[in-house]
């Protein structure tokens, strides 16, 4: 399974709205520029996050971005399952059935195959993980430069 580039975005732009809070809502237009992004794609990319709740999006000129919760209330999981859906990575088909499976006894196939537990827990294992982590944790772990550049580029975009 690959995760798509806009969790990534998702989560970038989680962090630079965090660091810019004082100056929300950021145009799509600024925000985009801070990532040398065309406006319309960052725009695509948000928008689950707005339906999640994750974002709020404010229209007219002095609209844009902002987040909806603080980051301490969104998880990596929130912004994983708004962009990339809720659907399992891996989903049993059960080829055990085919070809010598089909000859197999009826009840033999009660309870999910070892594969498909295994496969199953190591998801869990995965989701707990994104769950237990905020934006806000993720924010600690940004190099020091970071908010400050973020900052910085923010206010010399709108000069």
């Amino acid at each position: 399974m690959q995760m798509g580039e806009g969790v990534e975005w998702g989560l970038h732009c989680l962090l630079a709205l965090a660091w810019l809070e004082e100056h929300t809502p950021v145009a799509t237009g600024r925000l985009a520029e801070i990532f040398e992004l065309p406006p319309e794609y960052l725009k695509k990319r948000l928008q689950p996050l707005v339906r999640a709740g994750i974002l709020a999006s404010s229209p007219g000129a002095r609209g844009g971005y902002a987040l909806a919760r603080r980051p301490e209330e969104i998880t990596l999981m929130d912004v994983v399952a708004a962009v990339e859906g809720r659907e399992e990575a891996f989903r049993c088909t059960e080829i055990r059935k085919q070809g010598a499976g089909a000859l197999a006894e009826a009840d033999e196939f009660g309870e999910p195959c070892g594969i498909a537990k295994a496969m199953r827990r190591a998801e869990m294992a995965w989701r707990r993980e994104l769950a237990a982590q905020t934006v806000a944790d993720v924010m600690g772990l940004a190099s020091g430069g970071a908010p400050a550049r973020v900052r910085r580029f923010y206010q010399d975009i709108t000069l």
